[in-house]
């Protein structure tokens, strides 16, 4: 019997005994379904440094994986340094598209980045 295929899109969470500490939502990309977009991944503060962030990273890469995805996006903010930081660490790079965002009234700036998969 071959292996099902998992949903190309969903939510993983991360749980302590506290309860929820992250989630990370993803789907296909709306440009081009044949590459998963990361729309989310949080983690709270108070994890930050654990190692919960990268394990919810690591869960979703192998979800998306399993999804056949072959590629996958996510935008950042340009000023997180931070954030920016961790998806580097975790081996994805910004391939140079911006966006602006305006959502909420604000102008902040979005970079793309890209990892291939598998």
């Amino acid at each position: 019997m071959a292996a099902a295929r998992w949903p190309a899109s969903g939510v993983l969470v991360a749980e302590t005994e506290a309860g929820i500490v992250g989630f990370a939502g993803f789907g296909p990309s709306e440009g081009t379904p044949a590459i998963a977009e990361i729309g989310t991944l949080y983690a709270e503060p108070e994890v930050w440094g654990t190692g919960i962030g990268k394990q919810l990273m690591l869960a979703t890469m192998a979800t998306l994986e399993r999804a056949d995805y072959t590629q996958a996006i996510l935008w950042v903010l340009a000023d997180n340094d931070r954030a920016r930081r961790f998806y580097e660490v975790a081996g994805w790079r910004a391939d140079g598209a911006v966006v602006e965002d305006a959502t909420g009234g604000a102008s902040l700036k979005k970079l793309r980045y890209h990892r291939t998969l598998g």
